[in-house]
């Protein structure tokens, strides 16, 4: 049971230097408790690969960054080069301008407003380290993502992606042609059935696409007209439903 030092005229007194000084200070949030920062990727490809809805660790990433609590790595973040032309949304972009925020993962634990921090550290580091002129990042309606974290980080929406084909393998995941050439020496679905995997082509809807400029004053340069946000169609069903 605490109790407050009283006045003489029985209200609470103002605390002297010494009750502030020993004064427990008010613990940091969960969300502030996290620490981003660059590792390697074989630090993060077991999580991305077991945790991640894609369950496949892009090829050539430009750089990882692990998300700590502590000392334990609860969280995942992959930026590649992304598509070969995607230095085409910048006018005068050159290859390596435009990157692609390609995974990005958090434990349950975390809070679902962890998202938007890290992202926003990242984007940080990244513009620190002038890596890039933008980032690029999709939200896949297939999966029931309209990329609501990046509009309340205030990304501009470019619109839905085109489709494109994807290889699966016969476990029922869509791969990019890349990723698959890059792990196993060929993208042919005849190839990759003589070395026993159940390849076909398959036919993958475009993605919702979000932008971010890394550097400001080259925001006059995207080729691309800004679109409202997309709604979720998500439907809530009331507990106990």
């Amino acid at each position: 049971m605490s109790h407050s030092r009283r006045s003489s005229s029985g209200k609470d007194a103002t605390p002297t230097r010494v009750e502030m000084g020993v004064r427990v200070p008010p613990r940091r949030s969960t969300v502030r408790q996290l620490d981003v920062r660059v590792v390697p990727p074989s630090v993060v490809e077991p999580l991305v690969v077991t945790e991640h809805y894609l369950h496949s660790m892009p090829p050539a990433a430009v750089v990882c960054y692990g998300v700590h609590k502590e000392d334990q790595l609860v969280g995942a973040v992959v930026v590649t080069c992304g598509a070969r032309n995607a230095h085409r949304l910048l006018a005068g972009g050159r290859p390596g301008d435009v990157l692609t925020l390609a995974r990005l993962w958090l434990a349950d634990e975390v809070p679902r407003n962890a998202e938007s921090r890290v992202i926003a550290v990242v984007c940080r580091l990244l513009t620190r380290e002038g890596r890039a002129r933008a980032l690029l990042s999709y939200a896949d309606p297939a999966a029931g993502h309209v990329g609501t974290i990046y509009q309340a980080a205030g990304w501009t929406y470019l619109g839905m992606s085109q489709s494109g084909r994807y290889l699966d393998l016969g476990d029922g995941i869509a791969r990019h042609p890349r990723s698959v050439f890059s792990s196993h020496g060929t993208n042919m679905p005849t190839m990759l059935r003589r070395q026993g995997y159940r390849a076909r082509s398959v036919l993958v809807s475009g993605k919702h696409r979000y932008c971010v400029m890394l550097d400001r004053t080259w925001a006059w340069r995207l080729t691309r007209v800004r679109q409202p946000y997309p709604i979720s169609n998500a439907v809530s069903i009331p507990p106990g439903a």
